[in-house]
């Protein structure tokens, strides 16, 4: 089953490559969707993908990269996206 959710994460999470690993780890998982720094200090994904999968990047946000320091990680329903790969955007 393909889901879609929007996931903001905050902490230590700009200016660490979170958004270029967030994008590697969705691909990876064969994810498509989006990933932009919000100007609050958070990071927000929209992502979609089959469930589990989702669950998966779901648990890697919780970590993010290296030198990122995760405090929360918010999940929300979305409707389904019109998208077919990953991107960084603005």
């Amino acid at each position: 089953m393909t889901i879609a959710r929007r996931y903001t994460v905050t902490g230590e999470v700009q200016g660490v490559g979170f958004r270029w690993a967030a994008q590697g780890e969705a691909e990876r998982l064969g994810l498509v969707g989006r990933v932009r720094n919000r100007t609050d200090g958070a990071v927000e994904i929209v992502a979609q993908g089959e469930r589990a999968r989702m669950d998966d990047f779901a648990h890697w946000l919780e970590q993010g990269p290296r030198a990122a320091r995760v405090a929360d990680v918010d999940a929300e329903p979305v409707d389904p996206i019109d998208a077919d790969s990953f991107e960084i955007t603005r």
